[in-house]
Protein backbone atom coordinates (compact mmCIF):
# COMPACT_ATOMS: atom_id res chain seq x y z
CA UNK A 1 0.00 0.00 0.00
CA UNK A 2 1.10 3.60 -0.62
CA UNK A 3 1.72 6.07 2.18
CA UNK A 4 -1.54 7.78 1.15
CA UNK A 5 -3.49 4.52 1.45
CA UNK A 6 -1.91 3.84 4.83
CA UNK A 7 -3.06 7.24 6.09
CA UNK A 8 -6.59 6.71 4.77
CA UNK A 9 -6.77 3.33 6.51
CA UNK A 10 -5.46 4.78 9.76
CA UNK A 11 -7.94 7.66 9.79
CA UNK A 12 -10.81 5.31 8.97
CA UNK A 13 -9.94 2.87 11.75
CA UNK A 14 -9.92 5.23 14.74
CA UNK A 15 -13.07 4.86 16.91
CA UNK A 16 -15.36 7.90 16.84
CA UNK A 17 -17.25 7.39 20.12
CA UNK A 18 -17.15 10.21 22.64
CA UNK A 19 -15.52 13.63 22.47
CA UNK A 20 -11.98 12.65 23.37
CA UNK A 21 -9.73 14.35 20.81
CA UNK A 22 -6.39 13.16 22.24
CA UNK A 23 -5.71 11.04 19.13
CA UNK A 24 -5.13 14.27 17.17
CA UNK A 25 -2.13 15.25 19.30
CA UNK A 26 0.76 15.96 16.93
CA UNK A 27 -1.50 15.56 13.88
CA UNK A 28 -3.90 18.49 14.17
CA UNK A 29 -4.11 21.60 16.33
CA UNK A 30 -6.83 24.11 17.18
CA UNK A 31 -6.50 27.34 19.10
CA UNK A 32 -8.61 27.55 22.22
CA UNK A 33 -11.06 30.41 22.90
CA UNK A 34 -9.71 33.08 25.22
CA UNK A 35 -12.59 32.72 27.69
CA UNK A 36 -11.54 29.22 28.85
CA UNK A 37 -14.78 27.22 28.81
CA UNK A 38 -13.42 24.44 31.04
CA UNK A 39 -12.58 26.92 33.80
CA UNK A 40 -15.94 28.69 33.53
CA UNK A 41 -17.72 25.32 33.61
CA UNK A 42 -15.78 24.22 36.71
CA UNK A 43 -16.70 27.46 38.52
CA UNK A 44 -20.39 27.17 37.66
CA UNK A 45 -20.60 23.47 38.52
CA UNK A 46 -18.90 23.96 41.90
CA UNK A 47 -21.52 26.55 42.85
CA UNK A 48 -24.59 24.70 41.54
CA UNK A 49 -27.04 22.48 43.41
CA UNK A 50 -28.53 20.70 40.38
CA UNK A 51 -27.00 20.73 36.89
CA UNK A 52 -27.86 19.34 33.47
CA UNK A 53 -25.33 18.93 30.64
CA UNK A 54 -26.89 18.74 27.18
CA UNK A 55 -25.46 16.57 24.37
CA UNK A 56 -22.66 15.45 26.65
CA UNK A 57 -20.97 13.12 24.15
CA UNK A 58 -19.13 10.49 26.15
CA UNK A 59 -19.23 12.64 29.29
CA UNK A 60 -15.51 13.43 29.01
CA UNK A 61 -15.87 17.13 29.82
CA UNK A 62 -17.93 16.50 32.95
CA UNK A 63 -15.71 13.60 34.04
CA UNK A 64 -12.71 15.96 34.17
CA UNK A 65 -14.37 18.39 36.60
CA UNK A 66 -12.88 18.66 40.11
CA UNK A 67 -16.34 19.05 41.68
CA UNK A 68 -19.94 18.54 40.57
CA UNK A 69 -23.32 19.38 42.13
CA UNK A 70 -25.17 16.89 44.36
CA UNK A 71 -27.58 16.33 41.46
CA UNK A 72 -26.00 15.88 38.03
CA UNK A 73 -27.79 14.79 34.85
CA UNK A 74 -26.87 14.69 31.17
CA UNK A 75 -28.46 13.99 27.80
CA UNK A 76 -26.96 12.39 24.68
CA UNK A 77 -28.50 11.24 21.40
CA UNK A 78 -26.03 8.68 20.01
CA UNK A 79 -26.38 5.26 21.73
CA UNK A 80 -22.62 4.41 21.77
CA UNK A 81 -21.97 7.76 23.47
CA UNK A 82 -24.80 7.20 25.95
CA UNK A 83 -23.15 3.98 27.13
CA UNK A 84 -19.75 5.67 27.32
CA UNK A 85 -21.12 8.65 29.25
CA UNK A 86 -22.82 6.37 31.76
CA UNK A 87 -19.49 4.67 32.42
CA UNK A 88 -17.54 7.92 32.63
CA UNK A 89 -20.03 9.61 34.96
CA UNK A 90 -20.90 6.64 37.17
CA UNK A 91 -18.61 7.89 39.97
CA UNK A 92 -20.77 11.04 40.21
CA UNK A 93 -24.02 9.02 40.33
CA UNK A 94 -25.09 11.07 37.31
CA UNK A 95 -28.15 10.02 35.33
CA UNK A 96 -27.60 10.03 31.56
CA UNK A 97 -30.74 10.21 29.40
CA UNK A 98 -30.84 9.12 25.77
CA UNK A 99 -32.63 11.96 23.98
CA UNK A 100 -32.60 13.38 20.47
CA UNK A 101 -30.88 16.76 20.34
CA UNK A 102 -33.94 18.52 18.90
CA UNK A 103 -36.58 16.79 21.06
CA UNK A 104 -38.26 17.93 24.26
CA UNK A 105 -36.07 17.16 27.26
CA UNK A 106 -37.20 14.09 29.28
CA UNK A 107 -36.90 16.03 32.53
CA UNK A 108 -39.25 17.95 34.83
CA UNK A 109 -39.73 21.70 34.67
CA UNK A 110 -37.83 24.08 37.00
CA UNK A 111 -35.51 21.26 38.11
CA UNK A 112 -32.02 22.72 37.57
CA UNK A 113 -30.20 25.89 38.56
CA UNK A 114 -27.55 25.28 35.86
CA UNK A 115 -27.77 23.97 32.28
CA UNK A 116 -24.57 23.59 30.24
CA UNK A 117 -23.75 22.55 26.68
CA UNK A 118 -20.43 22.37 24.85
CA UNK A 119 -20.79 22.34 21.06
CA UNK A 120 -24.47 21.29 20.92
CA UNK A 121 -25.82 20.29 17.51
CA UNK A 122 -29.19 21.91 18.32
CA UNK A 123 -30.11 24.17 21.23
CA UNK A 124 -33.79 24.17 22.23
CA UNK A 125 -33.75 27.40 24.19
CA UNK A 126 -37.43 26.98 25.07
CA UNK A 127 -36.64 23.65 26.73
CA UNK A 128 -33.58 25.13 28.46
CA UNK A 129 -35.83 27.78 29.99
CA UNK A 130 -38.44 25.20 31.00
CA UNK A 131 -36.02 22.99 32.98
CA UNK A 132 -34.23 25.93 34.62
CA UNK A 133 -35.37 27.21 37.98
CA UNK A 134 -36.17 30.94 38.16
CA UNK A 135 -32.81 32.67 38.44
CA UNK A 136 -31.01 29.68 36.96
CA UNK A 137 -28.44 30.03 34.17
CA UNK A 138 -27.35 28.32 30.98
CA UNK A 139 -23.67 28.37 29.97
CA UNK A 140 -22.88 27.15 26.46
CA UNK A 141 -19.93 27.16 24.09
CA UNK A 142 -21.29 26.81 20.57
CA UNK A 143 -19.95 26.18 17.10
CA UNK A 144 -20.17 29.46 15.21
CA UNK A 145 -21.10 30.15 11.59
CA UNK A 146 -18.86 28.74 8.87
CA UNK A 147 -16.68 26.80 11.30
CA UNK A 148 -13.86 25.04 9.39
CA UNK A 149 -15.60 26.20 6.21
CA UNK A 150 -12.26 26.11 4.40
CA UNK A 151 -12.23 22.31 4.74
CA UNK A 152 -15.91 22.00 3.76
CA UNK A 153 -15.37 24.11 0.68
CA UNK A 154 -12.24 22.22 -0.33
CA UNK A 155 -13.85 18.78 0.01
CA UNK A 156 -17.01 19.81 -1.86
CA UNK A 157 -15.23 22.04 -4.40
CA UNK A 158 -17.95 24.62 -3.75
CA UNK A 159 -19.14 26.91 -0.96
CA UNK A 160 -21.18 25.11 1.75
CA UNK A 161 -24.93 25.49 1.89
CA UNK A 162 -26.37 27.94 4.41
CA UNK A 163 -27.04 26.64 7.90
CA UNK A 164 -30.73 25.99 8.63
CA UNK A 165 -32.49 28.16 11.19
CA UNK A 166 -35.14 25.82 12.64
CA UNK A 167 -37.43 28.32 14.31
CA UNK A 168 -37.69 31.25 16.73
CA UNK A 169 -36.60 29.38 19.89
CA UNK A 170 -33.99 26.92 18.57
CA UNK A 171 -30.60 27.19 16.88
CA UNK A 172 -28.34 24.68 15.17
CA UNK A 173 -24.56 24.40 15.22
CA UNK A 174 -23.34 27.10 12.86
CA UNK A 175 -25.78 29.79 13.98
CA UNK A 176 -24.21 33.21 14.55
CA UNK A 177 -24.24 35.38 17.65
CA UNK A 178 -27.29 37.35 16.51
CA UNK A 179 -29.35 34.20 15.81
CA UNK A 180 -28.36 32.61 19.14
CA UNK A 181 -29.17 35.74 21.12
CA UNK A 182 -32.55 36.28 19.42
CA UNK A 183 -33.58 32.62 19.89
CA UNK A 184 -32.64 32.59 23.59
CA UNK A 185 -34.49 35.85 24.19
CA UNK A 186 -37.54 34.62 22.24
CA UNK A 187 -37.66 31.65 24.63
CA UNK A 188 -37.84 34.03 27.60
CA UNK A 189 -34.18 34.04 28.68
CA UNK A 190 -32.00 37.08 29.41
CA UNK A 191 -28.67 36.92 27.54
CA UNK A 192 -26.06 38.22 29.99
CA UNK A 193 -22.86 37.34 28.09
CA UNK A 194 -22.19 36.78 24.38
CA UNK A 195 -18.74 36.43 22.76
CA UNK A 196 -17.42 35.19 19.42
CA UNK A 197 -13.92 34.22 18.18
CA UNK A 198 -12.23 32.69 15.12
CA UNK A 199 -9.52 30.12 15.96
CA UNK A 200 -6.72 28.83 13.73
CA UNK A 201 -6.95 25.09 13.06
CA UNK A 202 -4.21 23.05 11.33
CA UNK A 203 -4.38 19.53 9.88
CA UNK A 204 -0.93 17.98 9.44
CA UNK A 205 -1.84 14.82 7.54
CA UNK A 206 -4.77 13.35 5.65
CA UNK A 207 -5.44 10.72 8.35
CA UNK A 208 -6.32 13.56 10.73
CA UNK A 209 -8.72 14.98 8.13
CA UNK A 210 -10.39 11.59 7.64
CA UNK A 211 -10.86 11.00 11.36
CA UNK A 212 -12.08 14.58 11.91
CA UNK A 213 -14.71 14.32 9.17
CA UNK A 214 -15.90 10.93 10.49
CA UNK A 215 -16.15 12.31 14.03
CA UNK A 216 -17.54 15.81 13.39
CA UNK A 217 -20.15 14.69 10.90
CA UNK A 218 -21.80 18.06 10.17
CA UNK A 219 -18.67 19.47 8.45
CA UNK A 220 -19.23 17.26 5.37
CA UNK A 221 -22.45 15.33 6.12
CA UNK A 222 -22.12 12.80 3.30
CA UNK A 223 -18.43 12.08 3.91
CA UNK A 224 -16.97 8.63 3.32
CA UNK A 225 -13.40 7.82 2.39
CA UNK A 226 -14.55 6.16 -0.82
CA UNK A 227 -16.79 9.04 -1.93
CA UNK A 228 -14.12 11.69 -1.29
CA UNK A 229 -11.00 9.70 -2.14
CA UNK A 230 -10.09 11.92 -5.10
CA UNK A 231 -10.29 15.12 -3.07
CA UNK A 232 -8.37 13.47 -0.22
CA UNK A 233 -5.62 12.57 -2.68
CA UNK A 234 -5.40 16.20 -3.81
CA UNK A 235 -5.27 17.34 -0.19
CA UNK A 236 -2.56 14.78 0.62
CA UNK A 237 -0.45 16.08 -2.24
CA UNK A 238 -0.89 19.66 -1.03
CA UNK A 239 0.22 18.75 2.50
CA UNK A 240 3.24 16.83 1.21
CA UNK A 241 4.38 19.88 -0.76
CA UNK A 242 3.27 22.83 1.37
CA UNK A 243 2.62 21.66 4.94
CA UNK A 244 -0.55 21.84 7.06
CA UNK A 245 -4.01 22.61 5.74
CA UNK A 246 -5.26 25.67 7.64
CA UNK A 247 -8.88 26.39 8.51
CA UNK A 248 -10.62 28.49 11.13
CA UNK A 249 -13.03 27.26 13.78
CA UNK A 250 -15.66 29.72 14.97
CA UNK A 251 -16.82 29.58 18.57
CA UNK A 252 -19.48 31.41 20.55
CA UNK A 253 -19.86 31.72 24.29
CA UNK A 254 -23.35 32.48 25.50
CA UNK A 255 -24.67 32.76 29.04
CA UNK A 256 -28.40 33.23 29.53
CA UNK A 257 -30.48 33.45 32.68
CA UNK A 258 -34.10 32.61 33.42
CA UNK A 259 -35.79 35.63 35.03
Amino acid sequence: MSHFDDLLSEGAAVPTEGWDFSWFRGRATEERPSWGYAGLLAERMAAAEAALDLQTGGGEVLAALPAVPPLLAATESWPPNVALARRNLARFDAEVFEADAAADLPLPSSRFDLVTARHPVVTRWDEVRRVLRPGGSCLSQQVGPGSVRELTEFMREQPPEGHPFPGPVATTAGAGAVEVSLAAEAAGLDVVDLREEALRTEFHDVAAVVHFLRKVVWIVPDFTVERYRERLAVLHGFMERHGPFVAYSRRLLVEARRP
